[in-house]
């Protein structure tokens, strides 16, 4: 359920990194809240991706899915 709701938001914040020519793939929950997604795309080798992932999306979960304790970046 909760992967469900980290999904769903993340398709609110897909089209912002789409365009840029970029996308955004989730991996997996871990039990202690950590997400860890792939950018792909202009995303993926961008010098600014990790920026994107703590500054922005990790952000954005943790306001709107409180379980949400991190996000990492996976290559």
């Amino acid at each position: 359920m909760l992967e469900q709701k980290i999904k769903a938001e993340l398709e609110k914040v897909r089209p912002s990194l789409q365009a840029d020519g970029g996308d955004v793939e989730f991996i997996s929950l871990s039990s202690d809240g950590t997400v860890s997604l792939k950018l792909t795309g202009a995303c993926g080798c961008c010098p600014h991706a990790q920026m994107t992932l703590k500054n922005g999306i990790e952000n954005y979960l943790r306001q709107q899915i409180p379980e949400v304790t991190a996000v990492v970046g996976v290559a």
